[in-house]
């Protein structure tokens, strides 16, 4: 399959050389020249434009920062790339904007999926992310085989735009559950009680979850979780308060009540703004430690 990448960054690039390592005949692209110089230095073909990255390709896929860029960029592929091409976006944007590549991807008669991931860099890395992948089922099947060369997980979640809908739910869900387990954690150090003790408590009872179980917030219990390692970050929080905004954007548009969702925003727009977008998401249990009261006198 003859396939162009466009979005070089921390989640692109390792997707493309996971497309390449299966056998793919992989073009990619970026503005970012850096982005450009890091997939070349990795052994990866990288074309110049936009234009000699897609040129004669089957699939176009892109990986981009937010809905303004998958728009900017879509509304040059539908011209450059002959009709039936596919296109795939694999971003994590609103659902409006979604909706929008989708019909312009229609009205040049190219089948579209939009397919966001889960699983940070180091699922990019291993090739184990969970795709969300919203379309219809004909052009998920024939995307499938070239998804699995990326992920673990392919899920069909349902028509366009759904696979949006699936990713904004899911990392509500993640963004106020790690609140929930740093909370317990902070908690537990205030009664004395040690970390250690705590998990091998709630990673067997009811209190289990991903946030705790595979990504807690303190170190020792896991030691592959950035607790461990400076809290160097899998998943920034700064992406945290993009995908929350999103929800409660989405929240808003559908007349959903979430009050958790605008909880787990506020606090991690706190976090963000506070210096910190750049640390992984998990490290907000150290805000909530720093608003804790000493009373022990």
């Amino acid at each position: 399959m003859s396939i162009g990448f466009i979005g070089l960054g921390h989640m692109g690039g390792p997707m493309v050389a996971n497309l390449a390592k299966a056998g793919h005949d992989v073009t990619g692209f970026d503005v970012v020249s850096a982005a450009c110089d890091q997939a070349r230095q990795n052994g990866l073909r990288v074309a110049n434009t936009l234009e000699e990255a897609v040129a004669g390709c089957d699939m176009v896929l892109t990986m981009l920062p937010a809905g303004q860029h998958v728009l900017n960029v879509w509304s040059q592929l539908v011209s450059l790339v002959p009709e039936g091409t596919l296109l795939i976006d694999c971003s994590t944007i609103d659902m409006e904007s979604a909706g929008k590549a989708h019909a312009m991807a229609a009205a040049q008669n190219c089948p579209s999926l939009d397919a966001p991931v889960s699983g940070g860099t180091s699922g990019a890395a291993s090739g184990t992310l969970t795709f969300m992948v919203g379309g219809a089922p004909e052009i998920f099947a024939r995307a499938e085989p070239i998804l699995q060369a990326m992920g673990k997980r392919i899920i069909h979640c349902g028509g366009a735009s759904m696979g949006q809908a699936a990713k904004i739910c899911n990392n509500m869900i993640l963004g106020i559950s790690m609140i929930a387990v740093g909370e317990a954690f902070v908690l537990a150090e205030k009664l004395g009680l040690a970390p250690q003790a705590l998990f091998d408590v709630a990673s067997v009872s009811s209190g289990q979850c991903w946030s705790l179980t595979t990504y807690c917030p303190v170190p020792g219990p896991v030691p592959t979780s950035p607790a461990n390692h400076g809290y160097r970050p899998g998943f920034a929080a700064g992406l945290m308060l993009k995908d929350l905004n999103l929800s409660q954007e989405a929240a808003e548009a559908s007349g959903a009540d979430t009050p958790l969702g605008r909880a787990a925003l506020r606090l991690y727009r706190q976090f963000s703004e506070g210096g910190a977008a750049d640390r992984d998401f998990s490290a907000i249990i150290e805000m909530i430690r720093a608003q804790s009261v000493d009373k022990r006198d």
